[in-house]
């Protein structure tokens, strides 16, 4: 159904959201670029935020692309088919980023309370290993809510109050019963998403006591900078996310909810390379050599 109802404002959206998703591409890119060719910046804090980069990018070409298209050729439908899959990438790379956003925070945590051991325990293999088992985990909660909802009989020519096929939506235009669905969502989202704040929020709890315990001002504050952007991105992951599910809770109008979840599925993504770009020294450093070394040639 998109977010208006009104076709004098689809050209305006049209150009927004392109601009969004070319922004949110070319700024991850950039990172993803400036990391790959720094030498410096082969650490595993840099390796997470590649990943986390590329993430951003698949996110939001799983959403932006098809709405365009649709306001493009002024056609809403989408087939069953096209619609799962679309559901498929969404709930697999945000469950990644989720857990990229983890393991970077205990990445900064082993860094800043145990720096004699740190190129000890994050090592290439176990940074790979949390890597592999992210996605492995990501991809079978994605397969799974995919298969549940193959188990589930629709209405004649349904509509889906969003921008794109969530989850949650689906589940509201279906014509059998979805209490299964409903729990595994609740359960999934109550461990994994809790696990992942909880270790989150472990790991800045250690950092803030060792920081504490830092008798120079400039050593708190250096340790305090190359936590900041991390720990951005995450209050912005978290907290919009938090906001739209409360928004929905108590909106009224579908209308709203599909605006809010602009705030969630498409906003973060863009603003992370911005975030990780002006607060992050070393990715400044890197950016401006790639640049001048490009204007020199």
């Amino acid at each position: 159904m998109g977010l208006t109802d009104h076709p004098e404002f689809q050209p305006i959206i049209f150009c927004l959201f392109l601009m969004v998703y070319l922004v949110t591409v070319l700024g991850n890119l950039l990172i993803v670029w400036a990391v790959i060719s720094d030498s410096h910046l082969h650490t595993p804090m840099y390796f997470f935020l590649t990943h986390l980069s590329f993430t951003d990018i698949c996110l939001s070409t799983s959403t932006i692309p098809k709405m365009l298209v649709n306001i493009l050729t002024q056609n809403q439908t989408i087939p069953f088919t096209g619609c799962l899959s679309q559901m498929f990438f969404i709930l697999f790379f945000g469950a990644f980023e989720n857990f990229l956003l983890a393991a970077m925070a205990y990445d900064r945590y082993v860094a800043i309370c145990s720096p004699l051991r740190y190129t000890v325990i994050m090592n290439p293999c176990f940074c790979g290993l949390l890597m592999l088992l992210s996605l492995l985990i990501s991809l079978m909660l994605a397969l799974l809510h995919c298969l549940m909802i193959l188990h589930l009989s629709f209405c004649p020519r349904p509509e889906i109050s969003q921008f794109f096929c969530e989850l949650a939506q689906i589940l509201k235009i279906a014509c059998s019963s979805t209490l299964i669905n409903n729990i595994l969502i609740y359960s999934v989202t109550f461990i994994l998403g809790g696990v992942s704040m909880c270790e989150i929020i472990f790991s800045y709890t250690q950092i803030v006591s060792s920081v504490l315990r830092i008798p120079s001002s400039s050593g708190m504050y250096k340790i305090f900078s190359t936590c900041g952007s991390h720990l951005s991105v995450v209050s912005l992951f978290y907290g919009i996310s938090f906001g739209v599910y409360l928004s929905a809770l108590f909106a009224q109008s579908p209308r709203k909810i599909a605006v809010a979840s602009v705030m969630y599925i498409v906003v973060p993504q863009m603003l992370n390379p911005f975030i990780y770009s002006l607060r992050n020294k070393d990715i400044k450093v890197s950016l401006r050599k790639l640049f001048a070394r490009k204007s020199f040639l």
